[in-house]
């Protein structure tokens, strides 16, 4: 009897330590999707972000855009629009692109000009020659030799010349600019973005001029991204350009004149 208890004992002895192992495999077993877990959130490719959101800044009184239509001359002209708020839009860089848009090809010249409210002379004039297609169009100042200063608010303006010895007959669109400081913060922000989210950091802030050439940036890139040009589409609605939002959605094509 006294050997049949000693062996009960030692079973019971044997039990109560191979308890505790199937807890800690199970523990493990817990533990190892949780580490799998956080190595496939790192592999995750970058989801498609929303719509691109503008929230215009709280500097002041608007500056009213200029043009947008045809100024009477017909239904045969194009439409011109430059791709501007009805305030003035702000930007970080001192060499900003400028973008604005015709509704249809056009043999007429196009003429750029970049002014500030204390020069005489303009800071920037630029002929487009004909032919000129439909689309999208941007004037980028690193291009020519131009740049904006801080402090002083700008207007630029793209004419539709009909007619070099009546320019009163000229069709025109233009908006105003202004350059502020980069706050470091928000550089930071911005080196840690992936690309695709850079409009949309832009609009938020409210920092009109570079949130579109960020998104047109994208579409140079992909010009046939349908996704990319509905959140153009989208911001220049936010600003009142539906028409120009609606035609460009449908014909529009990049220039970089």
């Amino acid at each position: 009897m006294k050997y049949i208890s000693v062996l009960v004992w030692i079973l019971i002895g044997l039990l109560t330590l191979m308890i505790p192992l199937p807890s800690l495999a199970s523990d493990e077993q817990k533990e190892k999707p949780k580490h799998q877990s956080v190595e496939s959130q790192k592999k995750k490719p970058v989801t498609t972000l929303g719509i691109p959101v503008y929230k215009p800044p709280l500097r002041g009184a608007p500056v009213g855009r200029v043009g947008g239509g045809t100024r009477g001359a017909g239904t045969e002209m194009p439409i011109l629009a430059a791709l501007v708020p009805e305030h003035t839009g702000l930007t970080f860089k001192e060499q900003p692109s400028l973008y604005w848009y015709l509704s249809k090809p056009t043999d007429y010249l196009v003429e750029f000009t970049l002014i500030d409210e204390q020069s005489i002379q303009p800071l920037l004039e630029k002929r487009i020659a004909p032919p000129v297609q439909a689309g999208v169009h941007c004037v980028r100042l690193a291009d020519n030799d131009a740049g904006l200063s801080k402090g002083k608010q700008y207007k630029w303006f793209v004419a539709l010349v009909l007619d070099p010895e009546h320019r009163s007959k000229d069709i025109i669109a233009g908006g105003a600019i202004e350059l502020i400081d980069l706050p470091k913060a928000f550089s930071t922000k911005l080196a840690q973005a992936e690309k695709e989210e850079i409009p949309n950091i832009y609009a938020e802030a409210g920092i009109w001029y570079d949130a579109l050439s960020a998104i047109s940036e994208l579409i140079d890139a992909a010009p046939n991204d349908s996704v990319l040009r509905r959140k153009r589409a989208s911001l220049l609605k936010q600003v009142g350009l539906s028409q120009v939002a609606e035609n460009e959605m449908k014909t529009g094509v990049p220039g970089s004149p």
